[in-house]
């Protein structure tokens, strides 16, 4: 089998704070490139809060040049107004990411989270202690938005044969399992 040798992006949306995170994986082992947070104020106009996270990702991803990108889907808890405004952030990283022609992974906050931590219902500060351990970071990334865009990063080399085998009509062996946080490795 071909060992991978490849940049990946992690995105975690929000209309106040985009997390983001470059993870380059060579075979089993992943390191951490770099990671941010995007912040708009909320008294900025919607469009210019857009085009602002647009042009940043877009401006990540030509700094960095990965191949692919992990992203967050939108979690509609009880605040749909707060979901919205997420998904409309997601959409101007999703252009950005387009723009690049990157290929893209959605994962839910808790495959995120299972991959990373084990856990699909893991806490906050448990993703980022796991980030960084899983990236052999000194300290624990933050702002959390960049800690779970680093694990979104991390979730797309878990995820990928299965959203594959998914998309060609195949049964893989172990569906909705991540076999571990790093390729061959264990947490």
């Amino acid at each position: 089998m071909a060992r991978i040798e490849r940049t990946i992006l992690g995105i975690d949306p929000g209309l106040a704070n985009t997390g983001w995170g470059v993870v380059a994986q060579h075979g089993a082992q992943l390191a951490c490139v770099a990671y941010g947070c995007i912040s708009t104020p909320a008294g900025v106009p919607l469009e210019q809060r857009l085009k602002k996270i647009h042009e940043q990702i877009g401006a990540v991803i030509a700094r960095f040049e990965p191949i692919c990108v992990g992203i967050e889907t939108v979690w509609f808890g009880v605040n749909a107004q707060s979901a919205f405004a997420t998904g409309q952030a997601r959409g101007a990283a999703l252009v950005a990411c387009a723009e690049h022609d990157l290929s893209v992974g959605e994962f839910s906050p808790s495959q995120i989270k299972l991959a990373v931590v084990g856990e699909g219902g893991a806490e906050k500060d448990q993703v980022q202690y796991m980030v960084g351990k899983l990236l052999a970071l000194e300290v624990v990334p933050s702002p959390d938005h960049a800690a779970d865009a680093l694990a979104a990063a991390i979730c797309y080399t878990t995820h990928e044969g299965l959203a594959a085998a998914m998309a060609a009509g195949s049964q893989p062996a172990q569906q909705g399992a991540c076999a571990s946080a790093q390729q061959g490795g264990s947490l």
